[in-house]
């Protein structure tokens, strides 16, 4: 019998945005959905969501966002699946 490889969490677990650039999560294993703290996230929204098989985008941060560290978690058809850490750079 042959074993599957099958990759689950968040790869990167962190991910450094320069300014103008934006996160890209993908899974073609189930519907995701980002949440960051709704006080401290860096992007318009802070819940994003997509089906399976479509690139998630978060867009640029906001103007003004203080550079540093943004978690979040990723959840995976609803359940939890891992957490993460986006990267604002400064100017």
């Amino acid at each position: 019998m042959a074993e599957k490889l099958v990759l689950v969490g968040v790869i990167p677990e962190v991910i450094a945005l320069e300014p103008g650039d934006q996160a890209v999560w993908f899974s073609n294993a189930g519907n995701i959905k980002i949440e960051f703290d709704p006080q401290r996230s860096p992007f318009n929204s802070n819940i994003f969501q997509a089906p399976a098989g479509v690139r998630l985008l978060s867009g640029t941060a906001r103007p003004g966002t203080n550079p540093g560290s943004y978690k979040y978690r990723l959840f995976l058809n609803e359940g939890i699946a891992a957490q993460g850490e986006v990267l604002i750079r400064g100017k």
